[in-house]
């Protein structure tokens, strides 16, 4: 039978793993520009299966073609053409829990999420700061971070992306749609 708790449970922050965002650079062990072999290796000591690498053609003029899963870290992984890694999904229910700035990034409600985002810009360039996907997620320009949301039974909880510098001039379009939308 099915157990339908299985599927939205979400893990605790006490046994998640702790990770660190070091904006436009790495979230935990992972460093962007890294090959699919170096984040495998790097996710290895962590993870029996690290990744599993799914090829897919360009669509919409995005460029990210290869996507990797890891499933067992609450992870997906997004290369571009040249296969080197340029964003990091982490899932709201099960991924590490990512430090932006020392506040929790991951599981969290979204409204509360958003609230701090929006304090930390107040001290920033005006305007420069936040952007918007577009269901109205909010993205830090600072942190290369866009907060997306994943469902948890009746709740959305908090599931973020992660960026490299580059992808600031047009965040949406630097990943494919899938690493947008709400799961």
């Amino acid at each position: 039978m099915f157990d339908r708790w299985c599927v939205w449970d979400v893990l605790p922050d006490s046994r998640r793993r702790r990770w660190s965002l070091e904006p436009f650079e790495s979230v935990g062990p992972l460093r962007f520009g890294m090959r699919p072999d170096d984040a495998t290796d790097s996710l290895g000591g962590i993870a029996q299966n690290p990744q599993l690498l799914t090829r897919a053609a360009s669509t919409q003029g995005r460029c990210g073609t290869v996507r990797g899963d890891c499933s067992e870290l609450g992870l997906t992984l997004y290369y571009g053409r040249e296969e080197r890694l340029r964003g990091i999904s982490v899932d709201a229910l099960r991924g590490p829990q990512v430090f932006a700035d020392g506040a929790a990034t991951v599981g969290r409600v979204p409204s509360e999420l958003e609230r701090w985002m929006v304090d930390r810009s107040e001290i920033r360039e005006p305007f420069a700061e936040l952007f918007y996907l577009n269901p109205g997620e909010p993205g830090s320009r600072s942190l290369g971070m866009a907060i997306c949301v994943q469902r948890a039974e009746d709740r959305l909880l908090t599931r973020p992306v992660f960026l490299p510098a580059e992808a600031m001039n047009a965040p949406s379009m630097f990943l494919p749609s899938e690493a947008w939308t709400i799961s």
